[in-house]
């Protein structure tokens, strides 16, 4: 065989990568496609924050001239010109304090046993797939169970351990889901490289995959928090009360937050329209109180994210 026999046989021998041409007038036709669908995709965000607006400025035109000082540190009543909603911050703070320690620690433990430690097979198949299906469900089911639970097998009644557990159930399955795909997300190398210098498996898991793995976490807890604040079904079936004079003192008084007072003054404009007036200023503290609270948050992501 010659040379020129040779290098035939090892051309037909190795692949050949095929050069598709690229017909000019299917790429003016996705081009086409792809700016017809950006300008559309753009409208519709352009439309959701003009009905974002306008809805504010109705909210903040019911609030003015109702919303100062004393409504704020003012106690509830039943005459609206005198009605504050001071217990109502208290009483949401006060749920708050309970659902983010537990369900930043029940959500990112939950999330590192099943990547870190838990073996591939059914059971950790099962978890997560029930895990998916609990962030769909309606938030009134998990009020169901903390009425059965909390409030009445363990005898919580209607205080705010029984609310922000029954919240932090809530909130807990989008906060382990988030906090998995932030674990792994991890690079793969970097846990070898761990390994590889002598570490064991916590310290590889403590040391260098929670740091780098934090913000992603953080960002699924501000959504879980932030969607834990502004819910009123599950506290309506526990039974939270929309008129409470005292202020709550400890977490096993009874309470009332926010979205519940909104929701009942909401109710009775039918009765009296200058509820109406006090939904609006409420719903601006509301806002307020969110805000601050996510401000925290993405504060202490952006520090991380600085420093990994």
């Amino acid at each position: 065989m010659n040379k020129t026999a040779k290098l035939d046989a090892q051309k037909n021998a190795s692949p050949v990568k095929k050069v598709f041409k690229a017909n000019p007038a299917q790429i003016k036709r996705r081009v086409r496609l792809s700016e017809t669908l950006k300008r559309i995709f753009g409208l519709l965000v352009v439309s959701a924050l003009l009905v974002l607006v306008f809805l504010l400025l109705d909210i903040f035109r019911d609030a003015r001239g109702w919303l100062d000082w004393d409504f704020v540190t003012g106690n509830l009543s039943i005459f609206p010109e005198k009605a504050g909603i001071y217990g109502a911050i208290i009483g949401t703070v006060y749920m708050m304090m309970i659902v983010v320690p537990v369900t930043f620690v029940l959500g990112v433990s939950t999330a590192i046993y099943l990547e870190e430690y838990a073996k591939p097979g059914k059971f950790k198949h099962f978890i997560n797939i029930n895990l998916s299906n609990l962030a769909s469900v309606p938030s009134v089911i998990f009020g169901l169970l903390g009425l059965a639970v909390f409030s009445r097998l363990l005898g919580l009644g209607g205080s705010i351990l029984a609310g922000g557990l029954t919240m932090s159930l809530l909130v807990l399955p989008i906060v382990v889901v988030s906090a998995q795909e932030s674990l792994k997300a991890v690079p793969g190398y970097l846990r070898e490289a761990s390994y590889a210098l002598g570490a064991d498996k916590w310290t590889t898991v403590s040391k260098v995959v929670i740091p780098v793995a934090l913000p992603g976490m953080l960002t699924g807890f501000i959504l879980g928090i932030s969607r834990a604040i502004g819910e009123t079904a599950p506290l309506v079936v526990l039974g939270i009360p929309t008129l409470i004079m005292k202020v709550p003192g400890s977490v096993m008084d009874d309470f009332t937050t926010l979205p519940i007072q909104i929701y009942y003054w909401t109710l009775d404009t039918v009765l009296t329209p200058e509820y109406a007036n006090l939904a609006a200023a409420t719903i601006v503290v509301l806002l307020l109180v969110l805000f601050f609270m996510n401000s925290i948050a993405i504060y202490i992501r952006n520090r991380f994210e600085k420093k990994f």
